[in-house]
């Protein structure tokens, strides 16, 4: 078992090795603080890239959730987050060993991938995650 931060730098290193593979080149930002974990650059577009590690859950899905979240002595915190600061999310999936990527501003306050097929069939409204495996 990883500890969140560790889960977090994981995430970063496998998407800086796919996003390397897709010819992307790979900006590291010199501050913990930016609302992006890394930036890729490729067709001289820049793309300000955040990071999410997410694991299968019980259904067979991933479900990210466009919001920041941190604790302090005064507990825990979520915040929306601003989707003018972020052109792109990838998410890691342990479970696959693939990144995933999203636009952030085509969705409302979350987007659920299947990895597995529905347990009931369903295929209308379905995202594939396999749909999301390349960088637009």
């Amino acid at each position: 078992m990883h500890h969140t931060k560790e889960k977090g730098d994981h995430g970063v290193l496998k998407a800086q090795l796919d996003l390397f593979e897709q010819g992307f080149m790979v900006l590291n930002p010199v501050t913990e603080h930016a609302p992006f974990d890394l930036v890729a650059y490729k067709d001289k577009e820049f793309r300000r890239v955040q990071v999410k590690y997410k694991s299968v859950d019980k259904t067979g899905a991933l479900t990210v959730h466009f919001r920041s979240c941190w604790a302090d002595t005064s507990g825990t915190h979520m915040q929306p987050v601003d989707k003018s600061e972020i052109d792109l999310y990838c998410v890691y999936c342990p479970d696959t060993d693939e990144c995933y990527y999203l636009d952030p501003k085509k969705f409302k306050r979350s987007v659920t991938l299947r990895v597995e097929a529905p347990k009931n069939n369903q295929s209308t409204n379905v995202r594939l995650a396999s749909d999301y495996r390349r960088a637009p």
